[in-house]
């Protein structure tokens, strides 16, 4: 019997986990099999099979609807038997596990977080759902084409999210971050593509001249939000004092730049947003 790759797409009932997996499935199973030049069929013997298993459906089968912790953690349990039962390359599996605990019977081998909407249809969900800490792939847009693609390609290459090397030349970035927005995403880019990875750090600057309303951890979500989709791993987050100068002596081996970006750009502002939040 094979033992499948577990694919786990998680995240809040009607995040667009199950719309997510119909496509990753047809995805993988399109790009994962070899044609054969002469025929243009897949060849038999080199199929790739992939499975997918649905919570709910999972759930109506066995008649348990038991939403406790227990029920939550038993159901867990049943998806991993079950997909280690498929006997299958892959084996892809959505449901919201919402527990730490969950996500750590199941030992996902890869993890795709659907963070597309802030509460669910289900408020007992909402109250117990702990957002997960470690993920391959994290979606904040319910785009499933898009994002079954994207994810596709990695799964197919066996391609993992880059890790921050803390060795390697990195591009420094400071703000207050109030909050973050698209003009300092264009200018992370500019910034990202001339080492492969940037530190972002956040000024402590929460109430500092009557202003800057958000929480250190409202600013790092903010962020993270933005880049996680695409730039997972090729930055880090250090929080940092209220600095307002920066020197150095001479050779010191750095160099510091102003970016200039087109009015399109440079018009937004962070003022303005808070402004329009009712925020100073």
């Amino acid at each position: 019997m094979k033992q499948p790759k577990r694919i786990l797409i998680m995240g809040l009932p009607g995040s667009g986990k199950t719309y997510l997996a119909e496509r990753l499935k047809r995805y993988l199973e399109a790009h994962m099999n070899p044609i054969n030049e002469h025929s243009l069929r897949p060849i038999a013997d080199a199929q790739v099979t992939v499975a997918w298993l649905n919570a709910d459906e999972v759930r109506r089968h066995y008649n348990d609807w038991d939403f406790s912790t227990e029920g939550r953690i038993r159901q867990s349990q049943r998806m991993r038997d079950l997909a280690d039962e498929a006997n299958t390359d892959y084996c892809i599996v959505d449901f919201v596990a919402p527990l730490v605990e969950m996500r750590n019977n199941f030992k996902a081998d890869w993890t795709i977080w659907i963070d597309t909407i802030d509460r669910g249809r289900f408020e007992d969900t909402n109250r117990v759902f702990v957002p997960p800490d470690q993920y391959d792939f994290r979606i904040t847009e319910q785009n499933g084409e898009k994002w079954a693609e994207f994810i596709g390609q990695h799964i197919v290459d066996n391609q993992r999210r880059p890790v921050f090397d803390w060795q390697k030349e990195t591009v420094q970035m400071l703000g207050r971050w109030q909050p973050w927005h698209e003009g300092h995403r264009a200018l992370f880019e500019r910034l990202i593509a001339r080492t492969g990875q940037v530190v972002i750090q956040i000024r402590d600057v929460q109430g500092w001249q009557g202003s800057n309303p958000f929480a250190i951890d409202q600013v790092k979500g903010f962020i993270r939000r933005d880049l996680d989709p695409i730039y997972q791993g090729q930055y880090e987050i250090q929080v940092v004092p209220n600095i307002v100068h920066i020197g150095w002596g001479r050779g010191v081996g750095y160099s510091a730049s102003e970016e200039t970006f087109d009015e399109s750009i440079t018009s937004i502002s962070a003022t303005r947003i808070r402004q329009d939040l009712g925020l100073k």
